[in-house]
């Protein structure tokens, strides 16, 4: 199963104009740790569900070039087969956190828009 993603077009050319302005993409750092949040917040009701645990370990990671979020850890090592399934153990697909990123990219948008502002209101020059 194909793995959806959000490409952000022109990423490149922000990069190279912010790190001539003296900042880097760790400025974005902020974005993608709301974007994750928000995305982590509103799948927490869709996950599937026998105790809990699997939605509880849903968390979001702070990296600089991207929005990431993670889901599982060594007491939920199951996270990965019941999102992206698993055809061999006839486990079917529940990619609850990657529909919850596709169904709300407008306001993912909107995030990382606002992120690019704060940084930008940070540039100085011509």
């Amino acid at each position: 199963m194909a793995r959806p993603g959000v490409e952000v077009k022109g990423a490149a050319e922000l990069a190279r104009t912010l790190r001539r302005a003296g900042h880097s993409l760790e400025d974005l750092k902020d974005a993608n740790a709301k974007v994750a949040q928000f995305v982590v917040d509103r799948a927490d009701s869709k996950a599937p569900r026998r105790t809990g645990a699997l939605a509880e370990s849903a968390r979001p990671s702070r990296a600089a070039g991207r929005a990431r979020v993670m889901v599982g850890r060594a007491s939920v090592p199951y996270a990965g087969p019941i999102h992206w399934g698993w055809e061999a153990r006839n486990i079917p697909a529940q990619p609850w956190v990657a529909e919850t990123a596709q169904d709300n990219l407008t306001q993912i948008e909107t995030l990382y828009l606002d992120g690019i502002d704060a940084v930008l209101a940070t540039v100085k020059g011509a």
